[in-house]
């Protein structure tokens, strides 16, 4: 498997894996059309969109890794009580 195939199956790495791979299924099953899995993409995005806040608030704390592991997600998850996207 290619590096970068490999970091975007990494869950250390893509905190939004299981997002992605509902999209992408959900353009399989539906012959690959778009409208039919918008609500499938608009998930990805919020996922991508939070997790990116969160790397950045990291990084202006100073906290490394920027982005947090994916035991660390599930613990920021679990504080929530709800997924945020």
């Amino acid at each position: 498997m290619p590096l970068v195939t490999r970091r975007l199956r990494d869950p250390d790495i893509n905190p939004c894996l299981s997002e992605s791979d509902a999209s992408t299924r959900c353009m399989d099953e539906n012959n690959y059309d778009r409208e039919r899995c918008s609500t499938h993409f608009l998930k990805y995005k919020n996922c991508r969109r939070f997790w990116n806040s969160v790397m950045l608030q990291r990084r202006q704390n100073g906290v490394k890794p920027f982005m947090p592991t994916a035991a660390e997600r599930d613990e920021i998850l679990g504080a929530l009580g709800k997924m945020p996207y």
